[in-house]
């Protein structure tokens, strides 16, 4: 199946909210066949099985704000609307940011498991228990408010 045309979008379906709780993920579904029609001029639009399972992912009543699509066309003359997923971007050569990026992780390795420090404790003396004075509780009563 070879494609004639690939395109990227990100969909806006924060409209869908002012539609009945009981019906958003089904309007969100219908905007973006709406907009795949508009963006690539043709009626014959099928939405891919995960693109679905994406909008339905949290429920009929809370589908995503946006979305990311990538739209084809095909040779058989439909549009295919299926997610859109990265590609991996390689990583950067750049000694300096490397040592940057390696101190910044040993500094949070760091911080999550602190060193532990061993706590001595010391035997109460029996001089020191009898130093300490009983704490006597206060007879003072709050005033009371009388009424007339």
């Amino acid at each position: 199946m070879s494609q004639e045309a690939e395109r990227v979008y990100t969909i806006n379906l924060g409209k869908v909210w002012l539609s009945p709780n009981n019906q958003r993920a089904k309007r969100a579904i219908n905007m973006i066949r709406e907009f795949a029609e508009h963006h690539m001029k043709t009626g014959q639009i099928k939405i891919d099985q995960d693109l679905s399972q994406a909008v339905w992912s949290q429920g009929i009543r809370s589908p995503p704000r946006k979305i990311r699509v990538k739209m084809a066309k095909t040779d058989d003359g439909y549009v295919l609307v299926s997610p859109y997923e990265e590609e991996e971007k390689p990583k950067t050569t750049n000694v300096k940011e490397d040592k940057k990026s390696e101190k910044k992780s040993e500094k949070k390795v760091e911080e999550k498991t602190p060193k532990k420090e061993e706590k001595k404790t010391e035997p109460k003396s029996e001089e020191k228990k009898s130093e300490e004075k009983p704490v006597k509780k206060s007879e003072d009563k709050k005033p009371t408010k009388k009424s007339k």
